[in-house]
């Protein structure tokens, strides 16, 4: 842990001040205009960071793999197992044939939430007194479907890595344009992911920033600036059985539900692709999913939980580069929603996020009415001063001019 301490007090004096001064530099005696670009700045700022040198703990874990010839039965026992979040897809490869670049070996990404939420979508038969491993089994048209089979379904994530020596602003593109939740790490000597960029690291790095100028000219407006492709959020009524809820989640891919009160119409909880395992935590819970409303599952799962778990943020945010736990105890507890209002700046919604390591965050107004919810996917142009704003809610918060912007 004092390692990962020490890393992080390099990063406020080391590399990002690297960065600061050589820009500064870079934009001494330019004209007016120059200097005051700050996309421009903030551009070239996060295309000089090196992830290898500014994200901790990218390789604190194994890293699992599925391949495309695993059964979904086997892929879910697998990650639940393992207690990962998701795992890329290898190829079946013909060994004889050289591997020449470093996408070659993987086709894909997928997570146990969405294998899961797949496998209860398309199930015809129940259990009885089973739980949901028995479900596949009854199911064999679902449960002994090749994981590879699932790319025609759109399931998969796309697989896009990065290496050791790659950007952050290379990775904030790769983010934004393919809305993809955690970005892998490849080493170069044998092409196989050894760790994962994850946003909330991203965003704990990039609120390093804090202070910079071409970094508070944007993070210090308010959210009612920027204008959203879709605010409309995904949402079930608490008194709503927890299989519509899961019904709902996996028709939004959102990765999250709110849940409000029918009577108040007022945000309460929530249920996110993360707290989809305890269905088989809990095989009570599974088998009654469509009578147990979600306000009782929530209660019945959090009534053990402290109320805020904490831990050391900065050290918590690095550590999440290299671990993507399947039962992560510092996620926000389901009846403690992250929520941000209009009025609160892009900084402060920042803040909150990378403090409760959430994925998302809902937008409430003063009487915590659910307004829309904004998640690590969401873009959308924004003009100003012949620019581009693409929105990239966590942590993509530049702007570039539109002759510049790199489209990948």
């Amino acid at each position: 842990m004092q390692d990962t301490r020490t890393d992080l007090k390099l990063l406020e004096g080391g590399v990002l001040k690297e960065a600061e001064e050589t820009i500064k530099a870079d934009h001494v005696g330019n004209n007016p205009e120059t200097d005051s670009d700050s996309a421009t700045a903030l551009q070239l700022f996060l295309d000089r960071i090196p992830i290898n040198n500014s994200i901790p703990g990218i390789k604190n874990s194994p890293v699992v793999e599925l391949k495309a010839g695993d059964t979904v039965k086997d892929a879910i026992e697998f990650l639940y197992t393992k207690n990962a979040f998701g795992a890329p897809i290898v190829d079946v490869l013909d060994p004889e044939i050289p591997l020449t670049r470093f996408p070659d070996r993987y086709i894909g990404f997928l997570d146990f939430a969405t294998l899961v939420l797949w496998s209860l979508q398309n199930a015809s038969k129940e259990t009885g007194k089973g739980n949901f491993m028995s479900l596949l089994e009854k199911n064999p048209e679902i449960g002994n479907t090749k994981v590879g089979e699932l790319a025609k379904s759109f399931l998969w994530n796309p697989f896009f890595p990065v290496r050791l020596e790659d950007t952050l602003f290379h990775v904030l593109l790769l983010i934004s344009k393919h809305r993809i939740q955690v970005v892998p790490v490849v080493e170069q000597s044998n092409l196989k992911v050894t760790g994962f960029v994850t946003q909330n690291a991203v965003i704990q790095l990039l609120l390093q920033s804090d202070g910079l100028t071409w970094f508070d000219s944007i993070a210090e407006k308010p959210l009612s600036e920027f204008r959203f492709e879709n605010e409309s959020v995904s949402f079930v009524y608490g008194d709503e059985s927890i299989a519509d809820a899961l019904h709902v989640l996996f028709k939004s891919q959102t990765g999250a539900v709110a849940v409000i009160n029918r009577q108040t119409r007022m945000l309460i909880c929530s249920v996110r692709n993360g707290d989809v395992y305890l269905l088989m935590e809990n095989d009570k819970i599974f088998r009654d999913r469509k009578v147990v409303t979600v306000e009782e599952f929530i209660r019945i799962e959090t009534s053990d939980r402290d109320p805020d778990p904490t831990i050391e943020r900065d050290m918590g945010a690095l550590l999440s580069a290299g671990v993507l736990q399947l039962r992560n105890k510092y996620r926000p507890r389901m009846d403690s929603p992250v929520t941000n209002k209009k009025t609160d700046t892009l900084k402060e919604a920042m803040k909150n996020v990378a403090r409760t390591k959430s994925d998302f965050c809902f937008q409430v107004d003063d009487s915590q009415h659910l307004l829309g919810i904004l998640t690590p996917q969401e873009e959308s142009p924004f003009g100003l001063s012949e620019c581009r704003f693409w929105f990239q809610f966590w942590h993509c918060f530049y702007l570039l001019e539109c002759a510049q912007l790199e489209m990948f």
